[in-house]
This record gives C-alpha cells, sequence and structure tokens, in this order.
C-alpha cells in the first residue's frame, strides 16, 4: 500500500513522494540510527530552527515536546548541549550535500526515511554519510570517560544531529 504525500510549504512545491513501508519499520539492515526524528526534536538539535514552520507531512505529536526556535532563528540554547554544532545552510549547498528530493538536508531525509518513503540512490547516499559520521564516536570513547556527556560537546551534538544517542557514550 502506497500513500502519496503532496508537499506544498516554502522549501518545496508540489513535490510528490510515496510512503511505501510502515512508520519507523523495514529500515536496511547497514542503517540503525539510535534516536527517532520525534526524539532528537524533543533533545534539541540544530538550534531549534529544523522544522520550526511544523512542516505537516509529520505527525503533530513530533512538535508537542520539541525544542524549537519561535522566530526562525538559530539558538544555541535549544540544542541538547547548548552549543552550535552546524553550519550554515550555504555551507551544505557549495558542499553538494542538499539534494532536490530535501532542500532542508539529511534530518529531511531521515524524517521522510522513517515515514516510509524509500528513494534507493539518495538512501544510499544518506546512509553513507550517516555511517561517515561515526567517526566522532571514537573520538569521544578515545578523549573521554564513559559518561562524561560534558566532554567534547560539540561532537555530541554534532552526533545528536545525527541520530546518534551521544548521551550513551
Amino acid at each position: 500500500m502506497k500513500k502519496k504525500i503532496i508537499i506544498n510549504d516554502s522549501f518545496q512545491k508540489n513535490y510528490i513522494y510515496f510512503l511505501t513501508e510502515p512508520i519507523g519499520k523495514n529500515f536496511r539492515v547497514d542503517f540503525k540510527p539510535d534516536l527517532t526524528p520525534k526524539q532528537m526534536l524533543f533533545l534539541g538539535v540544530f538550534g531549534g530552527v529544523y522544522f520550526s514552520d511544523k512542516p505537516n507531512e509529520y505527525p503533530k505529536d513530533w512538535f508537542t515536546r520539541a525544542k524549537l526556535s519561535n522566530d526562525g532563528k538559530l539558538d544555541k540554547k535549544l540544542n541538547y548541549f547548548g552549543i552550535n554544532a552546524s553550519q550554515p545552510m550555504s555551507v551544505w549547498i557549495e558542499k553538494g550535500w542538499i539534494n532536490e528530493n530535501d532542500p532542508r538536508g539529511w534530518f529531511e531525509w531521515y524524517a521522510r526515511y522513517y515515514m516510509g518513503r524509500r528513494l534507493e540512490k539518495e538512501d544510499d547516499r544518506q546512509i553513507k554519510r550517516w555511517k561517515a559520521i561515526s567517526r566522532h564516536v571514537g573520538a569521544i570513547v578515545k578523549n573521554c570517560r564513559r559518561g562524561d556527556i560534558f566532554c567534547r560537546p560539540r561532537q555530541r551534538q554534532a552526533l545528536l544531529h545525527w541520530a546518534y544517542d551521544s548521551r550513551k557514550i
């Protein structure tokens, strides 16, 4: 059963995709994020600006207790570790990290993947990027005492942005 989703927001006009998998199920075997998009929004990621417009393609309960910016401006205090660990969108574009399917970037891809959208080529690309971020886990393990969540907060926040639960390292 496919469900058709039509997007008309400030980022995309008349973008159509289909949900082909149940929400939160049937992920690729090599993609095992620690956190759901809802959990990430609750903890505080991307300075509260990502999804501050509460896109209606996602369940409303994702935004009930989410740490979101009221004015659409990045506020590092909304991040779990209270530190900015993001690069500006201009850098994302310059580096080629933005795809026309997901103009907001990786987290939008992940939210849509979580909801059940599958785009084989883009899924391959984004999962490869997700795996590459795990190098920061190794840096924390090597340089911090286990459970010291105040050690390397920028790396820990960056890991949260990629659905790794750095509080458990």
